[in-house]
């Protein structure tokens, strides 16, 4: 090295297998959501859950007076023995009326009039055994439960309050373990997929990644699983929908989300830090190691980022060795004291690797390319 040189940090361009990502904003929202009304009319007794908190499907939330209802099941009981002591009774006479007339004993009429009389009162027995099965359903409602596993909203009701069969409501639940996100896109990239779709270059469980507000990047994988039937014609986009697992429950509906899906098929890329890119009249520019050492000026056409790296289209080689710290200190054809150090950390690569094999992953098996084309409008981000 020569005296004085100064010190720069260079790294070997990176040639990965790489697919290019469309970002997205969107909105979380929970797959089911239950606003819970009552089903019978009462005054509230007790509310039994905190507000906020976890409940699971049949947990109870709210019980209403019950003894109003209870009352009524009594009632219609004992009008079912009664009409049961009487239809035995109707039935005893109806048979004995039969015996009677083949004996000529009594006239068919008075028969007849015991048969329908015993078959009024069996009818009696339904129509109250009927009431009495809706009293106890009645009575199974005064128990509002949770319709739903998930996480309850607070009390609208509290005890002592007087509600009303169907109207008022009392709470909300939301479902937990999984979450949608949905987001528009414009008809030009609904049209892309469409395309990558016929190629077979987009699989059926096309893998989305997403980040919250408070994240770097996004971290969390999840899948498409719904796009809709039509472009809306006023902003000429597509609504989309991706699932995720929320088992831990770190989404929570309503939050913001920055959403990546894949937007290009496979190809290799030469890949570059952001670091080593310089500007010279609105143009991009790295600075290469020649064969004596020194750097050289290269103009370069740069594409999207991708886990940190940036896509070079044009202007550098898989063999390159660039400048990526202490560009600022030389100048091209000046001598430096280089130190070597990968374009890439191992967490990176790790990121890489990751992408390729959800996206292998959703790609099999091949699909023709009439599926491909179904796949697209059921899998595939519309705008």
């Amino acid at each position: 090295n020569a005296p004085g040189a100064a010190k720069v940090t260079v790294a070997k361009v990176l040639e990965q297998p790489v697919n290019e990502w469309d970002e997205f904003t969107g909105r979380l929202e929970a797959p089911e959501t239950v606003e819970v009304r009552p089903r019978v009319s009462g005054q509230i007794d007790q509310v039994a859950f905190t507000d906020g908190s976890v409940v699971k499907k049949g947990d109870l939330l709210f019980q209403i007076d019950p003894r109003p209802f209870q009352s009524e099941v009594r009632r219609l009981e004992a009008q079912l023995q009664q009409a049961r002591a009487v239809a035995s009774r109707s039935d005893s006479e109806a048979q004995r009326g039969e015996r009677l007339r083949s004996n000529n004993a009594i006239s068919a009429e008075l028969a007849d009039s015991r048969s329908t009389s015993a078959q009024e009162a069996k009818a009696g027995v339904a129509a109250i055994q009927a009431q009495l099965d809706l009293a106890r359903l009645n009575l199974s409602f005064t128990r509002v439960t949770a319709p739903i596993a998930g996480r309850v909203s607070r009390a609208e009701i509290t005890a002592g309050n007087i509600v009303t069969a169907d109207v008022t409501a009392l709470t909300s639940v939301v479902s937990t373990d999984k979450v949608y996100a949905y987001f528009d896109a414009d008809e030009r990239v609904f049209l892309k997929y469409t395309e990558l779709a016929r190629k077979g270059q987009r699989g059926q469980t096309t893998p989305v990644y997403l980040g919250l507000s408070n994240e770097t990047g996004n971290p969390h994988l999840g899948q498409m699983n719904f796009v809709d039937n039509q472009v809306n014609p006023r902003t000429g986009t597509i609504r989309g929908r991706a699932v995720f697992d929320n088992a831990d429950g770190s989404f929570t509906p309503g939050l913001y989300a920055r959403l990546k899906l894949v937007g290009s098929g496979t190809y290799s890329a030469v890949l570059i830090n952001d670091e080593a890119v310089g500007t010279d009249l609105g143009k991009k520019f790295v600075l290469v190691m020649d064969k004596d050492n020194k750097p050289a000026y290269r103009a370069v056409e740069l594409g999207p980022k991708i886990e940190g790296l940036r896509i070079v289209r044009n202007g550098l080689a898989k063999d390159d060795t660039i400048v990526v710290k202490g560009l600022q200190r030389v100048r091209p054809g000046q001598p430096v004291d280089p130190e070597v150090t990968p374009m890439a950390s191992a967490d990176t690569l790790a990121a890489l690797q990751k992408q390729r094999q959800a996206l292998d992953a959703s790609t099999q098996p091949q699909v023709t390319s009439k599926a491909a084309v179904k796949i697209a409008s059921a899998s595939a981000p519309r705008d």
